[in-house]
C-alpha cells in the first residue's frame, strides 16, 4: 500500500493537463483510489492497454452514453471521467484481454486530439473542494450508520464492506468507495463523479443510501406478506382434505363434484359443437385441479358463463302483422316510417324464416321517443328487450369484455344481456351511440363495426368467451341526436330512420292519449279529481315548454297533477278542470314568449333557421357597422364553417353593390360586426349564409327585413342559393316562435312531401335559387319614417363624388 500511494503521490505532481488515451466504459465507472478489473473485446481497445502497460502511462477512463454503441465517438462519452493506471493484464485465447487499473484521480476533457487508432484527448485535473465543518463530520456519521442498516438489509453486500468503508482515512474515499458498491444507476454513479465538492457529494450519496434503504425494507415487508398468504393456503388445503376425509368416511363425499353437475348442464344447453369440445376441454380441467386454487374459480366461473348462454334458444316472433301495428298504435302515436319498417321485417321474416336482424339508427331530438320506442318494438314482436347505454363509455371492453387472465374478467355487455333475456334473438337497444368516447382503453366504436355488421356479427368472439356467438338474430336498435359524432364507417352500417320534432297538434293528441293518463296514475288521481282542457294543454306546450320532443310538457303536466294532489289529500273534492287562464296560477308566468315577434323591425337583425342535436332552433343574426379599416369582426362563438359563410355572404354583398344600390365605396371606412346571440352556446354550419347575406344587406340599406320572416340556406360566391338538411326541424321550430314566412333554397322543395300539412299551413314557403333575388325579397321595401330614410339615402349610390362615410 507504501508503494501505491508513492506512486500516486508522484503522478499528481505531473502537469494538471496532460494528453492521454481514452478508453470507453460499458456499465461501470472507476472511481479514484479504487482497483477495478475490467475486460475488453475489441483489438483497438487492446492495443491501447497493451501500448499504456509499455510505456507506464495513465489512460482516461469515461462512460459511455449508450452502451450498445460499439465504436463511440467524442459526442458518446461523458466528460468527466477518471485518470487510471494498469497494474496487471491476462490475455486470453479467444482475443479478449482482462486487466486491473487503478482509478487515480477526476479528470474533465478539454477537447479531443485524435481519434484514430483510438481516441486521445487533451485532459484537465479536478480539484476537490474540501470544507472540514462540523455538518461534514455529522453528515459523515449518518452515512456511516446507514452503511451499517444497508448492509443488514443488502444481501449483496457483507460485513467486509461495512469494516473497509468506515476505515476509509478521507470523506472523499468512503463516497469513492460506498458509490462503487451501491446498487444505483449508471447514471447516478456519474453524478457522483462529476460533484467535485465532496460535501454536496456526500449528501448525493446519503439522498441514494436513504433510497436505497427504503427499497429493501420494502421489499423484505412484501416477502413476509407473502409468506403469510402461503402459509395460510398451505393450512386451507390441510383443512379441507382433512374435511374430505371425514366426508369419505361418513359416505357423504361425491367423487364426481362439479364436473358430473357440469356435464349434465352442457348436454342441456345445446350448444354448436366447437362451444361444446370448448366446455368439455375446460371441463377436463377442472376435474384435474385442485379446488382451492384460485385457477379453479376461474375455469368455474367461465363454464357457468358456457352452460347460461341460450346458444340455441330463441322466442317465437309474433308473425300477425295486423296485432303487431296495434301494438305499437298503442304505445306511441305518428311515427309512421319506423312502425312501417317494423312492420316489412315481420312480413319479410313471415316469408323467410332464417332472414338476419336489422340494424336500425333512430336520429332525432331530445324526448321524440326513440327509446321508448325500442321497448315497444320488441313488445310487438313478442321478444325480450335489453337496453346498452354508450353514453360516455370508453372501454372497448364493455363492449367485447375481459379477457380470462385479467382478475375479476366478465363478457361484455352485449353478451350480459343475452344471458339475462335469456334468449339469443332479443331486441337490444345501444342508447346513444353519438356520445361514445375513446382513450388509452381503446375505441367502443371500433367495437361495435364487428356486432352492428350482419355480414360479421353471427361469428361475434367476446373476449373472455374466446368463441364465436350467433348475433345474426338478434334485432339491434341505436339511437342518436344528430349523426355528426357518428363514425362514417359505423354510420355506414346502420339503416338510418329520422325522428323529428312534433308539431303543436301532435303534442295536443300525444298529451291527451298518452302523458296526462300516466301521470294522473302516477299521482294517484283520475278523471274525477282532473281534467285537462284542449286550451290548458296548449297554453302549457306555447308558454311553458319549448322543445321539439315531450320530455318538458311531460315535467310541466306532472308539476299541475302534484298540486292537485296535494289539494286532493288536503280533504278537497272538488273536480278541477283546467283552463288555459288557471295554468299561471298554477305554475307561474309564462316562461317563454314569441321571439321573433319582439324582435322585428330592427335593421341589421335577421332570423335564421338552424338545426341542433335538441331539434330545431330560431337564431338571430346582428349586423352592425362602426368607422374603422374595413374590417369584419365575427362573435357568437361561431366555427369555422360559419365564419367562412359570413365571409363568403360579405363578399357577395360587396360584388353585388349594383344589385343593391350601394356605393361600393361605403365599405373602405367601415368596420362591420357580427354577433350572433347567445354567447356561450357553440355553433357551426354553413346554413345560415343567407342570414348573413340578409343581415348584412339590412345594415347597409338600413331596411328592416320583412316581419314574421326567416330564413336558412347556404350561398355561394357566385349568389347561388343551396339546399340544407334538418328541413321538419327548422320549420317546426319557426312555427313554435311565430315565424310567418320562410324563405328556404329551390332545391329543398322535394322535401316538402315530409313536412305534416298543419305546418304548411301555418307558413308561407317561399323558395329561392337566387340569392340576390332572396335577399332583395326579405328586405321591407317600405322606406318607413323619415329619419331611416335619411339613413338610406346617404348609403345609397348617389350621382356626386362624395364618399359615404
Amino acid at each position: 500500500m507504501e508503494d501505491i500511494k508513492t506512486e500516486i503521490e508522484e503522478k499528481d505532481k505531473q502537469s494538471e493537463i496532460q494528453i492521454l488515451p481514452v478508453l470507453p466504459l460499458k456499465g461501470t465507472i472507476v472511481y479514484p483510489f479504487l482497483v477495478v478489473p475490467l475486460m475488453i473485446q475489441q483489438s483497438e481497445q487492446a492495443r491501447l492497454v497493451d501500448d499504456a502497460l509499455m510505456r507506464g502511462s495513465r489512460i482516461g477512463l469515461f462512460l459511455q452514453k449508450d452502451a450498445k454503441i460499439e465504436t463511440p465517438g467524442p459526442d458518446d462519452l461523458y466528460p468527466v471521467g477518471t485518470s487510471g493506471s494498469i497494474l496487471k493484464m491476462l490475455r486470453f485465447p479467444d482475443g479478449t484481454v482482462r486487466f486491473l487499473i487503478q482509478g487515480l484521480s477526476r479528470i474533465r476533457i478539454r477537447r479531443f486530439i485524435s481519434g484514430s487508432p483510438h481516441l486521445q484527448a487533451e485532459v484537465e485535473l479536478l480539484e476537490e473542494v474540501t470544507t472540514n465543518t462540523i455538518k461534514m463530520e455529522a453528515l459523515q456519521r449518518n452515512i456511516n450508520e446507514q452503511i451499517k442498516r444497508l448492509m443488514e438489509l443488502a444481501p449483496y453486500l457483507n460485513e467486509e464492506f461495512y469494516v473497509t468503508a468506515i476505515n476509509q482515512d478521507t470523506s472523499s474515499k468512503l463516497v469513492d468507495f460506498v458509490a462503487s458498491n451501491l446498487n444505483i444507476s449508471l447514471q447516478q454513479k456519474q453524478q457522483l463523479l462529476e460533484e467535485v465538492n465532496i460535501f454536496k457529494r456526500m449528501q448525493m450519496l446519503y439522498q441514494f443510501i436513504n433510497k436505497e434503504v427504503e427499497v429493501l425494507e420494502l421489499s423484505q415487508k412484501i416477502q413476509a406478506q407473502a409468506a403469510n398468504e402461503l402459509g395460510k393456503s398451505q393450512r386451507d388445503y390441510i383443512l379441507r382434505e382433512q374435511l374430505k376425509a371425514i366426508k369419505r368416511e361418513l359416505g357423504d363425499l361425491d367423487e364426481k363434484g362439479d364436473a358430473a353437475e357440469f356435464e349434465k348442464k352442457i348436454k342441456e344447453a345445446k350448444m354448436p359443437d366447437y362451444a361444446e369440445q370448448a366446455a368439455y376441454k375446460e371441463l377436463d380441467r377442472l376435474a384435474n385441479m385442485n379446488p382451492s386454487s384460485a385457477e379453479y374459480t376461474v375455469s368455474r366461473t367461465y363454464l357457468d358463463w358456457l352452460v347460461a348462454l341460450p346458444w340455441s334458444n330463441a322466442t317465437e316472433d309474433i308473425l300477425d302483422l295486423k296485432k303487431a301495428k296495434k301494438v305499437l298504435d298503442e304505445d306511441h302515436y305518428d311515427l309512421t316510417k319506423v312502425k312501417d319498417r317494423i312492420l316489412e321485417h315481420l312480413a319479410v321474416r313471415k316469408l323467410k324464416k332464417d332472414i338476419k336482424g336489422p340494424i336500425l339508427c333512430f336520429v332525432g331530438p331530445p324526448g321524440v321517443g326513440k327509446t321508448s320506442l325500442g321497448r315497444s318494438i320488441a313488445r310487438a314482436m313478442g321478444r325480450e328487450f335489453a337496453r346498452i347505454s354508450l353514453g360516455g363509455m370508453h372501454d372497448e371492453a364493455e363492449i367485447r369484455g375481459h379477457r380470462r387472465t385479467y382478475i375479476g374478467s366478465i363478457p361484455g355487455r352485449i353478451i350480459q344481456n343475452i344471458k339475462r333475456c335469456g334468449h339469443n334473438n332479443p331486441v337490444i337497444m345501444l342508447d346513444e351511440v353519438d356520445k361514445i368516447g375513446s382513450d388509452f382503453r381503446g375505441d367502443p366504436a371500433s367495437a361495435l363495426l364487428e356486432v352492428l355488421d350482419p355480414e360479421q356479427n353471427d361469428t361475434f368472439t367476446d373476449h373472455y368467451l374466446d368463441l364465436p356467438f350467433d348475433l345474426s338474430r338478434v334485432m339491434f336498435i341505436t339511437t342518436a341526436n344528430w349523426m355528426e359524432p357518428i363514425p362514417h364507417v359505423l354510420r355506414d352500417r346502420m339503416e338510418v330512420i329520422e325522428l323529428p320534432g312534433y308539431t303543436d297538434i301532435e303534442k295536443l293528441f300525444i298529451a291527451r292519449r298518452h302523458l296526462i293518463p300516466k301521470q294522473l296514475a302516477n299521482h294517484g288521481l283520475s278523471d274525477e279529481n282532473l281534467v285537462f282542457q284542449d286550451s290548458a294543454i296548449k297554453m302549457l306546450i306555447d308558454g311553458y315548454t319549448r322543445e321539439a320532443g315531450l320530455r318538458n310538457l311531460e315535467r310541466e303536466i306532472a308539476s299541475v297533477s302534484r298540486k292537485i294532489a296535494r289539494q286532493v289529500a288536503s280533504g278537497s273534492k272538488k273536480k278541477t278542470i283546467l283552463k288555459d287562464k288557471d295554468i299561471a296560477k298554477l305554475l307561474g308566468p309564462v316562461k317563454f314568449s314569441r321571439e321573433v315577434l319582439s324582435r322585428q323591425g330592427r335593421v341589421g337583425v335577421v332570423p335564421g333557421l338552424a338545426y341542433t342535436s335538441a331539434g330545431g332552433e330560431v337564431i338571430f343574426v346582428e349586423a352592425t357597422s362602426m368607422p374603422g379599416k374595413k374590417n369584419l369582426m365575427l362573435t357568437g362563438h361561431l366555427g369555422d364553417v360559419m365564419k367562412e359563410s359570413a365571409q363568403a355572404a360579405l363578399s357577395f354583398i360587396r360584388s353585388n353593390c349594383t344589385g343593391f344600390n350601394l356605393n361600393p365605396d361605403l365599405f373602405e371606412n367601415q368596420e362591420i360586426h357580427i354577433h350572433v346571440p347567445s354567447g356561450a352556446t357553440p355553433k357551426d354550419g354553413p346554413s345560415a349564409g343567407i342570414t348573413i347575406a340578409v343581415a348584412l344587406a339590412s345594415l347597409l340599406t338600413q331596411r328592416p327585413v320583412k316581419s314574421c320572416l326567416a330564413m336558412t340556406g347556404e350561398i355561394t360566391l357566385r349568389g347561388e342559393l343551396l339546399p340544407i338538411g334538418g328541413l321538419k326541424e327548422k320549420l317546426l321550430a319557426s312555427v313554435r316562435l311565430g315565424v310567418k314566412m320562410v324563405i328556404l333554397p329551390e332545391d329543398n322543395r322535394k322535401d316538402l312531401s315530409d313536412i305534416p300539412s298543419e305546418i304548411k299551413k301555418k307558413l308561407k314557403i317561399k323558395f329561392f335559387s337566387d340569392a340576390l333575388q332572396a335577399v332583395k325579397f326579405a328586405l321591407d321595401v317600405s322606406p318607413g319614417d323619415k329619419s331611416r330614410k335619411g339613413k338610406t339615402d346617404r348609403n345609397l349610390k348617389t350621382d356626386t363624388k362624395e364618399k359615404v362615410s
